[in-house]
């Protein structure tokens, strides 16, 4: 599920619980919209988490690049 599903549930379980008066026999409508609220903020908050932790780069240690000097070869002269 992701981040929108979430939201919305909170959104349901928000409109369940506070804005209806709905008598259902056995149901109890506003207990069940404050489930959805919790189990939409318990999962907002993971997927805040896990994504969070997705965004961090470990910098990573880069040698120079190796760059060959043609010049090298003829300044330096070898005497055997």
């Amino acid at each position: 599920m992701g981040l929108g599903g979430c939201i919305l549930m909170i959104a349901v379980g928000g409109i369940l619980t506070f804005a209806t008066d709905w008598n259902a026999n056995g149901f109890n409508v506003p207990l069940v919209g404050l489930i959805l609220m919790a189990v939409g903020i318990i999962g907002t908050a993971a997927y805040v988490s896990v994504y969070k932790r997705r965004r961090i780069v470990e910098p990573t240690a880069v040698a120079p690049p190796v760059v060959d000097d043609p010049d090298h070869h003829s300044r330096h002269h070898h005497h055997y």
